[in-house]
């Protein structure tokens, strides 16, 4: 489950040539009713997404290799272009990079829910007190453990499941291409189904934090970070005691399939938030503060959000 990609892996937020927030996305044109757009699919990788992304797992997918820029400079990976100098990678950085770059971290628990192949884990766990990740892709997973082997990382727990609203059994499927778009969501999983690229499927286990948490005695949160293509809402209905009773931060990744989709979701995710009194919600690429009146400002990129 993961994430929204750019140039470099484009399964990977490390890989990439340094674009405004706005190319992480691109809008499928097509000839149609201006009425009727807010319901095109998103096309979230673009061609050449989908080149970098055949280059990276056929040419240099076994590659190890210690990462050249980025935020997980000096770090060792397997997989994906981050070895490439960031003097060929130009560009101002990310406003998300830019940010986990000035969050003090020190002495926090951190949760990574949609953990990818570890890359926003590994940063955490050379900053952090402990790290949870969860990460129920099996592609995904055995790499997130090979890179956490190649760096002797040794204060991540790592759960292989899905999170959401309560324990279940869900189908999970993805563009073999592109694993960090692996979803559950129906609305994701079927326009992935309809789109013609080539699928994969497993069942997953999935898991509510707030069962979770006290069966596997896992420590409480600081900072939970959610990015699970479109899943997020589900997974704060399944931490709603953990959120009224630690207070984590929280940094969420927007998804939807559709313009309409991606307002009525974060709409969603603001309006349960105000309820359990998270009213400090910011929009990392714009540095808008967001209200149940201006959610459609955050229909892409990331939201931090603070009880109050």
């Amino acid at each position: 489950m993961v994430y929204a990609r750019r140039m470099g892996d484009p399964n990977s937020k490390e890989d990439l040539p340094c674009m405004g927030a706005e190319a992480s996305m691109v809008y499928a044109s097509r000839m149609v009713d201006p009425d009727s757009k807010d319901d095109l699919p998103f096309r979230h990788y673009s061609l050449k997404h989908r080149l970098i992304a055949w280059i990276s797992i056929h040419l240099f997918d076994s590659a190890t290799y210690t990462v050249r820029r980025g935020l997980l400079k000096g770090m060792k990976r397997r997989g994906g272009l981050g070895w490439v100098p960031a003097m060929f990678s130009p560009g101002s950085m990310m406003a998300e990079q830019q940010f986990w770059f000035g969050l003090d971290l020190s002495g926090k628990t951190v949760y990574d829910v949609g953990a990818f192949q570890g890359l926003l884990t590994l940063f955490f766990a050379s900053r952090t007190k402990a790290v949870v990740c969860f990460e129920p892709n099996t592609q995904n997973h055995k790499r997130l453990m090979e890179n956490l082997m190649l760096n002797g990382i040794k204060n991540v727990i790592v759960c292989n499941a899905g999170v959401g609203s309560r324990h279940e059994t869900r189908k999970m499927v993805a563009n073999p291409l592109m694993a960090g778009g692996a979803s559950v969501d129906g609305k994701t999983v079927d326009e992935l189904l309809r789109s013609g690229a080539r699928t994969v499927a497993e069942e997953i286990s999935v898991v509510a934090l707030d069962e979770e948490i006290p069966r596997a005695n896992l420590p409480s949160p600081d900072l939970i970070k959610i990015d699970i293509e479109g899943w997020e809402l589900e997974a704060l209905r399944g931490a709603r005691h953990t959120l009224e009773l630690h207070k984590p931060a929280l940094f969420l990744e927007m998804h939807g399939e559709t313009m309409r989709e991606k307002r009525r979701k974060v709409a969603e995710i603001v309006g349960f938030l105000w309820e359990l009194n998270y009213r400090r919600i910011r929009h990392i690429e714009t540095g808008t503060s967001i209200t149940p009146e201006n959610t459609s400002v955050a229909v892409e990129g990331h939201l931090y959000c603070q009880p109050s």
